[in-house]
């Protein structure tokens, strides 16, 4: 029986530090893309106030979907936050959203 099964300071420890690295950057930058889509989306089909919002938490939804569909089912093995770093919109991607959705709601 492996020891690491129990503790998740040791099973972290199997998680090779260049290759959690690149997965972060690729993850931000789908992060960062998809809340930038949401926001030209949103600005362009006139959403206001929740309409816009409830949009962004879908698209943050269909993403984390998608990157958990594509880490297999085990987004733990790919990076350390697991699951709640994949539904984690970040406070730079919300700030995103907002700022597309005004430029293309003022369009």
């Amino acid at each position: 029986m492996s020891t690491t099964a129990g503790n998740p300071e040791a099973s972290a420890q199997l998680l090779f530090p260049p290759n959690v690295q690149y997965n972060s950057s690729r993850l931000y930058a789908v992060k960062f893309l998809s809340s930038c889509f949401a926001g030209a989306v949103a600005g362009v089909l006139g959403l206001e106030n929740t309409l816009g919002f409830a949009l962004f938490i879908l698209s943050t939804l269909f993403t984390a979907g998608c990157l958990y569909l594509k880490c297999r089912s085990r987004p733990a093995k790919y990076v350390p936050g697991g699951w709640w770093e994949l539904v984690n919109p970040g406070q730079e991607n919300i700030f995103s959203f907002v700022l597309v959705w005004t430029l293309f709601y003022g369009m």
